[in-house]
């Protein structure tokens, strides 16, 4: 094939024919009518297409955000929960007799070392 000059049915010869110089027959005319109205009905469905996506990913962002309100929230309740515990944990220990028992200073723990301590 050789360079510059164009082949039959080529983007040259088909402007020509559509400049409206020249008139086009009926089947061309159909023809045109067909690929408008294709292109029409693909660019509609394209369009569908994004808006449907687009709402998706609008329904995925609202779940999201309920799910992260919901796990803000129960972190503030474990935290919450985690301090009173360690309040309740810091005064069993002053009063606690299994660590002020004199037990504890053994290095080799037994099972009965910690029965020893409790109160009878």
């Amino acid at each position: 094939m050789s360079h510059g000059v164009p082949a039959s049915g080529s983007v040259l010869q088909r402007s020509a024919s559509s400049d409206g110089n020249q008139p086009q027959s009926p089947e061309e005319d159909d023809r045109k009518i067909r690929r408008r109205e294709k292109n029409r009905v693909a660019a509609q469905r394209s369009r569908k297409k994004q808006t449907q996506k687009a709402d998706k990913l609008h329904e995925e962002y609202e779940c999201l955000e309920q799910e992260n309100t919901s796990l803000k929230k129960e972190i503030g309740k474990l935290t919450d929960e985690m301090k009173h515990l360690s309040e309740v944990l810091k005064d069993h220990e002053k009063i606690c007799p299994l660590l002020h028992c004199s037990m504890n200073f053994v290095t080799i723990p037994r099972p009965d070392a910690l029965t020893s301590c409790l109160p009878r």
